[in-house]
C-alpha cells in the first residue's frame, strides 16, 4: 500500500460533454490522506482471499479480472476481516487524484495520446500484463493508465452536478451502475486520467479489475 497525501485538485477533463451536448464542468475536490494499492489486485492476491480465480488471462502477477463490482466489494470485506484493517474500493475522486499525482495533463506522464507508447502503458494489445511492468506515477502507483479498468465505489452520474467535494464515494442517485476508471489494454484514449465509464454492478468483463484503498491511521 502507498500513502497518498491529502490535497485539493481539479477533477474531470477540461472539455467533455454529455450525450445531449451539455458541457460537464470541472470542479474542485479535497481528498483526505489515504492508502492505495501500489498495484491492481493480482490473481495471486485474489486466490489467497477468495480461493478461486475467474480471470481469463491467467498469471499470478497479472491483475485479477472478470470480476463484478459485487465481487470486488466482497473481496474487500473478506480482506478486512482477515487483516483487521478497513479495505474498500477507491472513490472516483480518490482514484483520479491518485492517478494524477499532482499533474493536470491527460496522462500523468504527458498531455496527449501522442505521448503514450507501449513502453509506458499496456493500451494496445489483446491481453493483460503483469502488474508493475511499466513506470509508476509520482505517488509510486503502477498501471493507473491501461492494463485493466478499475472498479470504483461510486454510483454512476453522467455529470458532476451535486457531486461530493470531500473525496468520498457518491452513493446517492437512482442509477445503480458503478464507476470504472483507468481504461484497459484496448484503447489509448480510454486510459486518460479523467476518462470514466460505468457498468452494472453484477457485470463481469475480461478487461476489468480493481485496486483497494485503506483508511489512513
Amino acid at each position: 500500500m502507498v500513502k497518498i497525501p491529502g490535497g485539493t485538485f481539479t477533477m474531470g477533463p477540461p472539455d467533455i460533454y454529455t450525450v445531449s451536448g451539455d458541457r460537464i464542468p470541472q470542479y474542485r475536490v479535497t481528498v483526505p490522506t489515504f492508502y492505495a494499492g501500489k498495484y491492481a489486485i493480482t490473481q495471486e492476491q485474489w486466490e489467497a482471499v477468495m480461493r478461486n480465480n475467474p480471470s481469463c488471462f491467467k498469471g499470478e502477477k497479472r491483475p485479477v479480472e472478470n470480476v463484478s463490482w459485487y465481487d470486488a466489494v466482497k473481496f474487500c470485506e473478506k480482506l478486512s476481516q482477515t487483516t483487521r484493517k478497513t479495505y474498500r474500493l477507491l472513490s472516483e475522486a480518490e482514484w483520479e487524484y491518485a492517478c494524477r499525482a499532482g499533474t493536470t495533463t491527460a496522462f500523468h506522464f504527458g498531455e496527449t495520446c501522442h505521448c503514450i507508447s507501449p513502453e509506458v502503458v499496456n493500451y494496445d494489445t489483446n491481453y493483460s500484463t503483469d502488474v508493475g511492468s511499466f513506470p509508476p506515477n509520482a505517488f509510486g502507483l503502477y498501471d493507473m493508465h491501461g492494463n485493466v479498468w478499475e472498479w470504483c465505489s461510486d454510483k454512476w452520474h453522467d455529470n458532476y452536478d451535486a457531486a461530493r467535494t470531500d473525496g468520498s464515494s457518491w452513493e446517492t442517485g437512482t442509477n445503480n451502475h458503478r464507476l470504472m476508471r483507468g481504461g484497459s489494454f484496448y484503447s489509448d484514449f480510454n486510459c486518460q486520467s479523467a476518462t470514466r465509464d460505468h457498468s452494472a454492478p453484477n457485470d463481469v468483463y475480461w478487461a476489468r479489475g480493481f485496486r483497494v484503498a485503506c483508511v489512513a491511521a
